[in-house]
């Protein structure tokens, strides 16, 4: 049997838990419009939320749609405060709960983890692999089609209902779910924008982790978001996975793999993962990568230059990019950019 959450629907929705959300969701933000213009009647927003919830009244609202290119261009969605304050006082007692029955190797959206730790992950994995890279070592690549958009409700609210016992609990969650659809009357899709659309995301692939691990028995396996990579000295099983990861995908969770990013290739001829070209002893940025990272801080100076921007602001961005760069190959980079 599978372990379950133990909070019941009050503690979530309890005052307590709203304020402590509220201190969580207002950093970096405090400058926004619609935050300063919530804080006005702190207190009272909060109660009111408060009644709604405890009363089950609460409604969802819509969403504001912008767009952004980080780097490609993407359909970023907000809600209003009330409801992204449900999502955090939602998120700060689920996350706990469920980060402990993701595998170790799920690296996306999770303390400890990140990009860096995916990184590093995939070394360890590839020395392993590769018996110090004394043999081959294979990697298939895969990513998933339209990940976000395509995540059915249906599936997404039955796995939950596998941990979360409480009815009140699952219906809050359903009411944040169905707030959004990629597809008018379908329930399909979640928002990119949600913190709750991240804890989601995790959940829907724990399941996919879950069967990797157990099923195929792959020692050699990692995922981030929707990207995963398998590494074995054994090209011929590698291949066999293709079909069986695939069959899952579309049986159990209504996905596909997407057949363009497809990539089974020996790591001695570099494997782009997590925007860095891994090879044997080195790994260097994508191209496309140090592009944009130059671009950005040209662009920075000369916001720089004609005051839109302070010297701290500029060597925030400056200093983010060079410890990027400590994670790879990355020396006449850095020379050019203290150059600059």
């Amino acid at each position: 049997m599978k372990i379950q959450l133990t909070y019941k629907y009050e503690e979530i929705v309890s005052i307590d838990n709203l304020l402590l959300a509220w201190q969580e969701f207002l950093r970096g933000k405090r400058k926004k419009y619609d935050i300063q213009e919530f804080s006005l009647r702190l207190m009272d927003n909060l109660f009111s939320l408060h009644r709604d919830l405890i009363h089950h009244t609460y409604k969802h609202g819509g969403y504001q749609e912008f767009k952004i290119n980080d780097p490609k261009p993407r359909v970023i969605h907000k809600a209003a405060v009330s409801d992204r304050l449900v999502h955090h006082a939602l998120h700060r007692l689920l996350s706990p709960f469920f980060d402990k029955i993701f595998i170790a190797d799920s690296y996306s959206c999770r303390r400890h983890k990140g990009t860096h730790r995916a990184a590093n992950g995939f070394r360890k994995y590839f020395y392993q692999a590769s018996q110090n890279n004394t043999t081959s070592c294979w990697v298939l690549k895969c990513d998933i089609r339209k990940f976000f958009a395509n995540i059915d409700h249906q599936v997404l609210t039955k796995i939950l209902t596998t941990y979360i016992p409480d009815k009140n609990i699952l219906k809050l969650l359903e009411t944040v779910i169905e707030s959004f659809s990629t597809i008018q009357d379908k329930r399909l899709g979640l928002p990119l924008g949600n913190l709750t659309s991240q804890l989601f995301a995790n959940i829907y692939l724990n399941t996919f982790d879950q069967f990797i691990k157990h099923n195929l028995k792959a020692k050699f396996y990692l995922r981030y978001a929707d990207d995963f990579v398998f590494l074995s000295a054994d090209k011929d099983w590698l291949e066999k996975q293709i079909s069986e990861v695939g069959r899952f995908l579309s049986d159990e969770l209504k996905l596909e793999l997407h057949p363009d990013k497809i990539f089974l290739k020996t790591l001695a001829s570099g494997v782009d993962f997590l925007g860095l070209v891994n090879f044997p002893d080195h790994r260097i940025l994508r191209t496309s990568t140090k592009r944009r990272m130059i671009r950005k801080i040209k662009e920075k100076e000369k916001d720089l230059a004609i005051g839109l921007i302070g010297r701290d602001k500029f060597y925030e961005t400056v200093n983010s990019y060079l410890g990027m760069l400590k994670h790879c190959c990355g020396e006449k980079i850095r020379r050019e950019i203290n150059k600059d």
